[in-house]
């Protein structure tokens, strides 16, 4: 599985950024956005399973949106309100139909406040 995760940037307190990330050579079934910030884990932000059942880190409901494209294999990341505590690389994770979890290269997102 190749992943390929677009859309980060600078942004400012209270903007919106959104990130796709695009997946081939296999079916997927969950696909998932993570964050992580020098000296921190990386965490969880939001999950997506292939028939549209979402969770979200407590941080981020009410203000993130993933959604997915299943003919596309493509997962989006909808952040609006974005405060300075958003500011992380952005990482997508994905796992095939046989369990097997595949990581993105990461994407900058960064809020000024």
């Amino acid at each position: 599985v190749q992943l390929q995760a677009f859309g980060g940037g600078l942004v400012q307190a209270g903007g919106s950024l959104r990130l796709s990330c695009v997946a081939s050579g296999s079916i997927i079934n969950d696909m998932g956005w993570y964050r992580q910030v020098p000296g921190k884990q990386r965490e969880l932000v939001a999950v997506i399973s292939r028939g549209g059942t979402t969770a979200y880190a407590d941080s981020v409901k009410g203000r993130f949106t993933i959604s997915r494209d299943n003919a596309k294999n493509t997962a989006y990341l909808l952040m609006n309100s974005l405060k300075s505590e958003d500011t992380a690389v952005y990482y997508c994770n994905v796992n095939n139909m046989w369990g097997a979890a595949y990581w993105g290269q990461g994407t900058q997102v960064t809020v000024s406040s």
